[in-house]
């Protein structure tokens, strides 16, 4: 999804990986591996004592190598409901070096493929019926998890939504939510939900109406996701879900070419959708 990060910070994770193979006797069969944001994070296939798996290294300064982002991956595979289908996480491994600390997170492979290299849909996937029951069944599952995790910070929401939408806030509903609920997280055609470093509290309807926004260029899938969670996106509820969303998109607008992209379909919905107040 993201392009290979300057030379140094390459070679580091290049590095980093390899010495995570070593460590946990795995064969490196990535021969272009998947780069996160700035380098943050180095993926790819490997083969092991599970069979053929997926590694994923991580990267952090010490102090920071804690908390959500940083044990969102473990505590999804611990704390979450088997309904929620997700790769299974086998091992988990941190060390430091050179003022870095790193994690590898070594998960089962799974056939899905990923939907959309980018985050934002950009044409309608040929999806079964069965994907778009899974999907229900999984966010009205996660929905009811119970954690102290926090996906959305209030504060945020509370600043970010009048300050780029034009529209208050009110009160806000929460349940547990992946929190970053894109084209690029999910698998098929047998549904698969990756990625779960942010997932927590969040207003209700949040990975739906993530969904549904991103899916603005695809009139379509729109309207199926519109139909498959309408027992949530058309309550009074999910306002505040969409509006954050919106925020998150027009935010980042002027930084991130595919949410730049995506900010014209998105003023029109909010023109469309929600008066503005103030």
């Amino acid at each position: 999804m993201f392009s290979a990060p300057d030379d140094a910070t390459a070679q580091r994770m290049r590095t980093a990986r390899a010495f995570a193979c070593n460590t946990l006797t795995l064969t490196d069969l990535a021969e272009k591996p998947i780069w996160g944001y700035a380098g943050r994070t180095l993926s790819g296939a490997v083969a092991g004592a599970h069979g053929t798996g997926w590694l994923r290294v991580v990267a952090e300064r010490p102090d920071k190598a804690h908390g959500k982002l940083w044990d969102g991956p473990k505590t999804a595979q611990e704390l979450l409901p088997p309904e929620i289908p997700r790769p299974a996480l086998h091992h988990v491994h941190d060390w430091q070096a050179d003022d870095w600390a790193y994690r590898a997170e070594l998960y089962q492979r799974t056939d899905a493929t990923v939907i959309s290299r980018s985050p934002v849909l950009e044409h309608d996937p040929a999806l079964p019926e069965a994907w778009w029951a899974q999907l229900r069944t999984a966010l009205d599952s996660l929905a009811e998890a119970p954690s102290d995790r926090i996906a959305v910070r209030e504060e945020y929401i509370r600043r970010a939504v009048p300050q780029y939408t034009g529209r208050d806030v009110g009160e806000i509903a929460w349940a547990t939510a992946h929190g970053d609920f894109h084209w690029s997280n999910l698998g098929g055609p047998d549904l698969t939900i990756l990625d779960w470093e942010g997932w927590g509290r969040a207003p209700i309807g949040f990975d739906a109406a993530q969904l549904y926004l991103y899916s603005l260029h695809t009139p379509a899938t729109a309207a199926r996701i519109r139909r498959t969670f309408a027992h949530v996106l058309d309550t009074p509820a999910a306002r505040v879900a969409e509006l954050t969303i919106c925020a998150q998109v027009l935010q980042a607008a002027d930084r991130t070419p595919f949410y730049r992209e995506l900010a014209g379909p998105v003023k029109e919905y909010l023109d469309a959708t929600y008066e503005r107040t103030g």
